[in-house]
């Protein structure tokens, strides 16, 4: 869901992620209809390595445990 609103706005899912500063500099740069498709690349990247962040901090936490 979150990347289908990266594609669309790409803004706001940076916002909805916490990247402030990023969905702002998003927002301006998708003001231009050029600027929508790495407006939407960007976001996408960011959320795949929030995930792969999340994924590898959850690892750590269970290897910790132990």
């Amino acid at each position: 869901m979150i990347y289908l609103l990266a594609i669309l706005l790409p803004w706001l899912a940076l916002l909805l992620r916490g990247r402030i500063f990023q969905g702002l500099l998003c927002a301006l740069l998708q003001l231009t209809l050029l600027g929508w498709i790495p407006a939407s690349i960007w976001a996408v990247l960011v959320i795949n390595n929030d995930n792969a962040e999340r994924r590898h901090q959850e690892t750590l936490s269970m290897l910790s445990r132990r």
